[in-house]
């Protein structure tokens, strides 16, 4: 009997560690796979967060790139803008300053001989600033005599400052020789030229 108790105990003694080897078994099995799963998962959203970081950063810089290449562009056209304002301003002065009288008393008679000619009329005015009316009216007599008896007309007009105008007496058709007109004329072939030089200019930088 007490062999067989003693069997019995052994047995049990057996089945139990056995069953606990088997159970802690699969607990460590249990507990690998979840770290397994942890470690995956991880890896994955270290992953996924290095992904997210490296595109962010690409925005950044791409964002960064283009902020100071807009900003370049605005310093470039704002110095373009006033490098033309200010050789504007350079060739409208040197354009006034080059209407002065002994010029005017030597071009306007000119101009007023060719339009007669070209236009095949006598009906014809010219236009000057006040100034230069109560300055020159007397040396256009002079140069203008037979135009002026034929119908020649030289009138004030307080819209010029410098230069003048000429055409028929109604305004209907005229040249423009005023400082403004001709230092445009100049502006308008000198500034796409400027424009040119300073592009090229950027470039070097």
């Amino acid at each position: 009997m007490d062999v067989q108790l003693q069997e019995l105990v052994d047995k049990i003694k057996k089945d139990g560690v056995e069953t606990a080897e088997a159970k802690a078994a699969e607990i460590v099995k249990e507990a690998e796979n979840k770290a397994a799963a942890i470690v995956k998962a991880a890896r994955s959203e270290a992953e996924t967060i290095i992904k997210n970081g490296l595109s962010e950063a690409e925005r950044s810089e791409k964002a960064a790139v283009s902020a100071i290449s807009q900003a370049g562009r605005n310093v470039l056209i704002s110095f373009r803008d006033a490098v033309i304002a200010e050789l504007n301003a350079l060739v409208l002065s040197e354009t006034t300053q080059a209407f002065n009288s002994a010029v005017l008393s030597e071009l306007v008679p000119s101009a007023v001989k060719a339009w007669i000619t070209a236009n095949d009329t006598d009906d014809i005015a010219v236009f000057l600033s006040p100034a230069d009316v109560k300055k020159l009216e007397s040396t256009f007599i002079g140069a203008l005599k037979a135009e002026i008896a034929k119908g020649l007309e030289v009138k004030s007009d307080s819209s010029l400052t410098n230069g003048f105008r000429i055409g028929t007496k109604d305004g209907a058709s005229y040249y423009d020789f005023s400082a403004q007109a001709v230092a445009d004329l100049f502006s308008a072939y000198l500034n796409p030229r400027v424009a040119e030089i300073l592009k090229s200019a950027a470039k070097e930088l």
